[in-house]
């Protein structure tokens, strides 16, 4: 399930759109296993139907549990854009995290061993700001996500600079005629700015230049 389009703004990219790593749905497939061969073994061995009705229901649960976790697995969510990072997950009540890119000062990530081999690590982020260090279990491939990350960052940073950087043959304002100069100082004159024998002066260098 893709991370609900109305949730992105006008303009904003996605770069990632990634749920958990599978071993966060796994480790709980797996143990169900020992819960599994204990219910053959029930029903082979002993014969006691009531035990095996217990055991039955607790593979019910089990099976309930295990569709909660899938649902979660599914609606969790971890989003880089173009302009934030975002951790959003829940089914019905919903919990998120939004980071904005010029905010991120560090990224780290942890990788056991076993989840150097299958791909899967922790994620912490640090940031300015409310959101401070947050961390991110079951990330897939933490290290390509850090550097994801941080060319986002500096593509943002370039989008910004040059969005601010004045344009190329834009018009740049004239400076006033001598003419006009000379009619600016006689106004400062006349409001008793200047005293006559400075506007007669400045009036005479400008008369020069003309």
């Amino acid at each position: 399930m893709p991370y609900p389009k109305h949730l992105i703004n006008e303009g904003e990219t996605v770069a990632l759109d990634l749920h958990p790593h599978w071993w966060f749905f796994s480790k709980h497939i797996i143990t169900g296993i020992p819960l599994f061969i204990a219910l053959v073994g029930v029903f082979s061995i002993s014969g006691d139907y009531f035990t095996g009705y217990a055991w039955a229901a607790a593979a019910i649960v089990w099976a309930i549990w295990l569709l909660v976790k899938y649902l979660d697995w599914q609606f969790t969510h971890f989003v880089v854009t173009d302009e934030r990072v975002v951790s959003r997950t829940g089914v019905l009540a919903k919990r998120g995290v939004e980071i904005p890119l010029e905010r991120i000062s560090n990224i780290n990530f942890r990788q056991g061993i076993w989840e150097r081999i299958i791909g899967a690590g922790d994620l912490s982020i640090e940031s300015a700001g409310r959101e401070g260090d947050s961390a991110f279990e079951n990330v897939r491939h933490p290290d390509g996500v850090q550097q994801e990350i941080y060319r986002q960052i500096e593509a943002n940073a370039d989008k910004k600079a040059r969005r601010h950087a004045p344009q190329v043959g834009a018009p740049t304002p004239s400076a006033p005629s001598i003419p006009e100069q000379i009619a600016q100082l006689a106004e400062l004159r006349d409001r008793g700015h200047i005293t006559p024998a400075d506007f007669e002066a400045k009036k005479a260098q400008l008369l020069e230049r003309m």
